[in-house]
């Protein structure tokens, strides 16, 4: 069998990019995916109860890219859906990313109220401040709040998911969920959200459904039988893996799951509830919540956070360190010197910390300026 592509991966990278090429170039392409499904990290699954479990951690797709919601709207409706996260804090749960609505819900009224002044006359009103930038203000109150909200809320929880403290991160990471001067509880504010109202795992069937699309799954690239050919290569998983470790391997952290079922309707008040100093687990997924699904029990997800060992699990999340891109750097020249024969693309290739719709962003990118022209 000929095809022009082979494409490694059947996320939302290699599936994006095989759409594109099958549709717009109308070349042949085989994707292939070490896992027995499609989708990726994305794969979400119906419970016998009706309820979709995002089996590798919540997902919930958020943009203000409109090009990048309108392309994946060609392939899916939308539930429209506003995540929010409540974190266990001295036996209270309160809205995350920290805001003025935690503040209240923390501190006596009196002292909230001098706190919020403080934080619209310094900073302004809707502003997100990083936590480490907080920690350094010269104010004696904001350094109060700032260290509290550290210790309470960010260091037990970057230290069960990273095993490191906020200071030994990459500045991308502590900002990612930053100290937010708004009594907005939505986790995110971007224009568009939602999820796909028959499940990721449909949204990425339906891009990969075309005639010049094949997909293996349950095969490893590198076995593939020698009666098959191809042309270029798109490879979206480790890069490191690819060119065999010579530099190194790149660090990533892994999850780990423990699913339970409960015969109740509802287990906790939100989707999501972080334990930042409770516990081995970093946070519980309640399911249900995602799209209201009418069932009498519920699902929930404990997660915990763990080193990856090759072969052992899975990479998740690249570890935004200096030392590390120093090795993916080298592994980046590596890419260079493949004369366009080999395109790496997505989290894992590019070793980038993307949310969902910055990767469907990248491989769009990519198609239009490195693959079309």
């Amino acid at each position: 069998m000929k095809f022009d592509y082979l494409i490694v991966g059947a996320g939302l990278s290699g599936s994006v990019l095989a759409e594109r090429i099958a549709s717009q170039l109308n070349k042949k392409v085989l994707v292939v995916d070490k896992k027995e499904h499609i989708a990726g990290h994305c794969f979400d699954y119906p419970h016998e109860s009706g309820i979709m479990i995002h089996k590798f951690g919540p997902h919930i797709f958020h943009t203000n890219i409109k090009k990048v919601w309108d392309y994946l709207s060609k392939f899916t409706k939308w539930h429209l859906y506003f995540h929010k996260v409540l974190a266990v804090v001295e036996g209270k749960k309160v809205p995350v990313p920290f805001n003025l609505n935690s503040i209240y819900q923390l501190f006596p009224k009196k002292y909230s109220v001098t706190l919020e002044e403080l934080l619209i006359k310094n900073f302004g009103y809707g502003i997100k401040i990083p936590i480490l930038k907080l920690k350094n203000h010269s104010n004696p109150e904001i350094i109060f709040l700032a260290d509290y909200i550290y210790k309470n809320v960010f260091l037990g929880y970057t230290l069960k998911q990273w095993n490191l403290k906020p200071e030994e991160l990459d500045f991308t990471v502590t900002s990612r969920v930053p100290v937010y001067i708004s009594r907005d509880d939505r986790y995110f504010q971007d224009t568009y959200q939602g999820i796909p109202l028959n499940g990721y795992t449909q949204l990425v069937k339906n891009i990969l459904n075309h005639k010049n699309i094949t997909v293996l799954l349950d095969t490893d690239y590198a076995r593939l039988p020698m009666d098959i050919n191809y042309k270029k290569i798109i490879f979206t998983g480790p890069i490191d893996e690819f060119f065999e470790y010579k530099h190194g391997e790149l660090p990533y952290r892994s999850l780990r799951f423990e699913y339970i079922e409960i015969r109740k309707d509802f287990f906790q008040e939100v989707a999501q509830v972080n334990y930042p100093n409770n516990y081995d687990f970093t946070r519980i997924t309640e399911f249900k919540h995602f799209l209201d699904t009418d069932t009498k029990m519920t699902v929930i997800a404990q997660e915990f956070s763990e080193e990856y060992q090759i072969g052992k699990n899975d990479p998740y999340y690249p570890i935004p360190r200096k030392e590390n891109d120093e090795i993916y750097l080298k592994y980046k020249n590596e890419a260079e010197k493949q004369n366009g024969k080999v395109f790496f693309v997505g989290r894992l290739a590019d070793y980038k910390y993307y949310n969902m719709d910055q990767t469907v962003a990248v491989a769009l990118t990519v198609f239009e300026k490195n693959i079309a022209t």
